[in-house]
């Protein structure tokens, strides 16, 4: 990857609007209206002092990207203050079919199932169905506030992918969420550390494009899975290139990019215990079928669970735990229901993507708003217990904005120094501030084993 990043996107800052404009509301009973969170150490984020802190306290960072997984269906059965889930607010209804609005409706509801063996459509036009019930919605009137999203598509997409499926299953698979007993890793996750409520993927699309626009604030015009990705064609800088060039140790853990720098993911382990992690260490789960530990369907939450719990162990029980920011997210939605509504987005540059919906339909995304909503977690030794972070700052505007993996480069881009990729990252909140000044002495030395439990599709 090289860098493409260049004067001409400088015209679309003057035009862009705040992502959080139609992420009003956002509850089943209109009584959520995120705002930005106080500051838990009384920092500005992006703020000399942050930064300076941020700079003393963390010198290395592991950065995780699960698979596939909405924050409302992992965290939607977690009874915890201040989240922003069906548990707190009340269980939302999807009707049946689209075209009967009034017809037959499924609700979110607890699932009793480990795996979800009908993978759920998160293409650009399924995510479109899903959250607009259109399969290729006027981008003019998105953009205009004329057309927003009521996520009310999800089990008319699911019944249109596997027609096989009866609507209650279909619902279940989609709509349902776990209960805290079958989630114990990340419920200590949740009470040990800080989980954010509003942090959504980077594009409503696909795992590669995601994953790319992770690394480098833009997915360059790809909004699927395409054969560019199989064959390195992919042209724009990347957080590794950059942290090459600043002389940032590195390592990609079984991943993909330079083959010099990829290990074996078994690789991370030893490194957290024996004390030699690079400066950032990027993890890739296994993906994406049985037997995998990514949670990307059809493969287990509670595989995924000890995957998070063996990075945190390590991370935790290593010489290193006192300078390490861990950053546990997932890379996009999946299809999975969100009852939050996706934010419209700054674009990164001046590409689009075009893609023939299952209707037949065309629809050009010009990349101007975001995906669905995800689970993500800030774990240190610095950042705050069982906090809560709502909406972050727009570092040009000041106004409230979203979050999103964006936000990681723009944070390690005041760790380490460097300049932003895109307007996207540029548009982008940091979360240096929930760094705190001094040390917690009260952080799990382990996290909680996941049991099995049934599957019921």
């Amino acid at each position: 990857m090289k860098a493409n990043t260049t004067a001409a996107f400088l015209g679309l800052l003057a035009t862009s609007t705040s992502i959080v404009e139609n992420l009003v509301n956002s509850s089943s009973d209109g009584s959520v209206s995120p705002a930005i969170s106080p500051a838990p150490f009384g920092y500005k984020a992006g703020s000399a002092e942050s930064v300076s802190n941020l700079k003393d306290k963390i010198k290395r960072v592991v950065w995780v990207l699960l698979e596939n997984r909405s924050f409302d269906n992992i965290l939607g059965g977690v009874n915890r203050p201040g989240l922003d889930n069906p548990a707190n607010h009340g269980n939302v209804c999807n009707p049946v079919n689209l075209t009967d609005p009034h017809g037959p409706e499924q609700c979110t509801r607890v699932k009793d199932f480990d795996s979800v063996l009908n993978d759920p459509d998160h293409s650009v036009t399924g995510n479109n169905l899903e959250f607009y019930g259109e399969f290729a919605p006027s981008d003019a009137a998105i953009q205009s506030g004329k057309l927003t999203p009521t996520n009310q598509g999800f089990i008319n997409k699911q019944l249109i992918s596997y027609p096989t499926l009866t609507p209650d299953v279909a619902a279940a698979q989609v709509m349902g969420y776990y209960s805290e007993s079958e989630i114990p890793t990340i419920l200590d996750v949740v009470d040990g550390f800080t989980t954010f409520n509003y942090w959504f993927s980077c594009i409503p699309g696909p795992t590669n494009p995601n994953r790319m626009c992770a690394l480098s604030g833009t997915s360059d015009g790809h909004g699927s899975n395409d054969n560019d990705f199989n064959i390195a064609a992919i042209t724009s800088n990347s957080i590794f290139e950059t942290a090459s060039s600043k002389n940032i140790s590195w390592l990609n853990y079984d991943a993909q990019n330079a083959a010099s720098s990829i290990v074996p993911i078994e690789n991370f382990f030893q490194d957290a215990y024996l004390g030699l992690l690079p400066q950032l260490s990027y993890l890739n789960p296994s993906c994406c079928d049985l037997n995998t530990n990514s949670m990307h369907p059809d493969g287990n939450v509670s595989y995924g669970q000890v995957f998070v719990k063996q990075i945190y162990d390590a991370v935790r029980q290593g010489p290193l735990w006192d300078e390490t920011l861990l950053v546990i997210t997932y890379d996009e939605s999946g299809g999975f229901h969100d009852h939050v509504p996706s934010p419209l987005a700054v674009r990164p540059d001046n590409v689009t993507y075009t893609e023939k919906a299952h209707d037949g339909e065309e629809y050009t995304f010009t990349f101007d708003r975001l995906g669905g909503r995800m689970p993500t977690w800030l774990i240190s030794a610095y950042t705050p217990e069982g906090f809560v972070e709502d909406l972050g700052t727009n570092p040009l505007t000041g106004k409230a904005e979203a979050y999103t993996a964006t936000s990681v480069l723009k944070t390690l881009g005041l760790l380490w120094d460097f300049e932003d990729f895109t307007p996207r990252v540029s548009n982008s909140p940091s979360f240096d501030h929930l760094v705190g000044p001094k040390k917690r002495d009260n952080a799990p030395l382990t996290l909680t084993p996941p049991l099995p439990f049934p599957n019921a599709t």
